[in-house]
């Protein structure tokens, strides 16, 4: 018991208790029956990347340890929007975009999860037939007061910024959630640590035995400051091909790369702190163990084959200084353009502005010659590289 405990907990920031989960693991195990370890995702983005990839984790060893996950698409409250964690409102969605969505949704997360150990649930199941004096009186047990203790609140509610009563509202409804699936234990990031409470407290006024709640750290972006996500385009998604998955992950600094191998791949602690040693020691070069970092990503998502694929390749590209061996087409009918112009029309950047920065930057190719001057006119050649940057590459057509 003390193993399985050990492995369920590992990585946890917040553990509300470590006693109650160890009761109800043994009153489980005596039962023999499956505990119901709750997940909640709003499907504000079509996209799981590996930000989420870190709760998936800890819900498959749960799985693994013969329990039940019971993940929750927040079809009801993505069309409300929750800050979690941010400055302003999130954007709702409407009914169109979160059905679209959740359905990707679902066709993602059982790369991670067993699909035979989840239970899949919509929480409009049970909003969307309640009746407002219903909403009132489960008002009722939160004061005002409680709800401005989360962070995000406070802060906001000091800096005169508006909250409206529909936020106020969506800790409420993610608790409700967690007395109607009758969860036992609930996981989520550290940003979501009052709204999990809040469940606990919940569940005791509907006369259940309140949630163990399990927090796991936000796992950064590419830019190793912010919390991965998309909106910041600071993400790596599952869904991503083998190329860019690894190319975005060997992008990952030395530095942050161990968070990676603690929060994406689970590697046991001894091991990471053996790879550090043989880093810090010289026997092992940072980017041979990130090039093992990638591949062991793209091979959690992708299988060994792509993964060996995506390493040769790589290498081959940036190690070799040679071109991919597939790249887009652009098909041009001019025969002289300007260099900004062209990156733009290739797809390699959205603007003009972005493409200009490109160029002082010293990260644009064409045709095997760099280019410093923003200026600069080039005659287009039919099969022609244009490259910007570590993995942008397009082949020009005269058309």
């Amino acid at each position: 018991m003390n193993t399985i405990l050990e492995r369920l907990t590992a990585r946890a920031v917040d553990l509300v208790s470590r006693a109650e989960l160890e009761a109800k693991l043994k009153q489980a195990a005596a039962e023999k029956r499956p505990l119901r370890i709750k997940y909640g995702a709003d499907p504000s983005a079509p996209d799981i990347h590996l930000g989420h990839v870190v709760g998936l984790n800890k819900l498959r060893e749960f799985q693994d340890a013969g329990h039940t996950v019971v993940f929750i698409i927040g079809d009801f409250t993505g069309m409300i929007g929750d800050p979690s964690g941010r400055s302003q409102t999130r954007k709702p969605l409407d009914r169109a975009q979160v059905e679209a969505n959740a359905k990707s949704y679902q066709e993602q997360v059982f790369k991670v999860l067993d699909r035979t150990k989840t239970e899949v649930r919509f929480n409009s199941e049970w909003f969307a037939a309640m009746k407002f004096e219903e909403v009132i009186r489960l008002s009722a047990h939160v004061t005002v007061a409680q709800l401005l203790a989360r962070d995000d609140f406070s802060k906001r509610y000091a800096a005169q910024q508006p909250i409206s009563l529909v936020e106020f509202l969506y800790p409420l409804i993610q608790a409700y959630d967690s007395v109607m699936v009758r969860a036992d234990v609930e996981l989520g990031g550290t940003d979501q640590l009052f709204n999990l409470l809040l469940g606990r407290e919940l569940q005791k006024i509907f006369g259940q035995t309140p949630q163990v709640v399990l927090t796991l750290p936000l796992l950064e972006g590419l830019d190793g400051v912010n919390k991965m996500s998309k909106s910041l385009g600071n993400y790596i998604g599952v869904n991503e091909t083998p190329k860019d998955i690894f190319g975005k992950t060997m992008s990952v600094s030395d530095d942050l790369m161990w968070r990676y191998f603690s929060l994406v791949l689970c590697l046991p602690e001894p091991e990471i702190r053996a790879l550090q040693t043989a880093v810090k020691s010289g026997a092992r070069h940072p980017r041979d163990v990130k090039d093992e970092l990638a591949r062991r990503v793209v091979a959690k998502f992708c299988g060994d084959e792509a993964a060996t694929a995506a390493s040769a390749e790589f290498a081959r590209v940036f190690s070799e200084r040679q071109v991919p061996t597939d790249m887009p087409e652009v098909t041009l009918t001019e025969a002289t353009i300007g260099l900004i112009a062209l990156i733009v029309k290739a797809g390699l950047a959205e603007s003009n502005g972005e493409a200009k920065r490109l160029v002082q930057q010293g990260a644009v190719e064409f045709a095997g010659q760099k280019y410093a001057d923003p200026r600069a006119q080039v005659e287009i050649s039919d099969g022609a590289v244009l490259r910007c940057g570590k993995r942008g590459f397009v082949r020009l057509r005269r058309g």
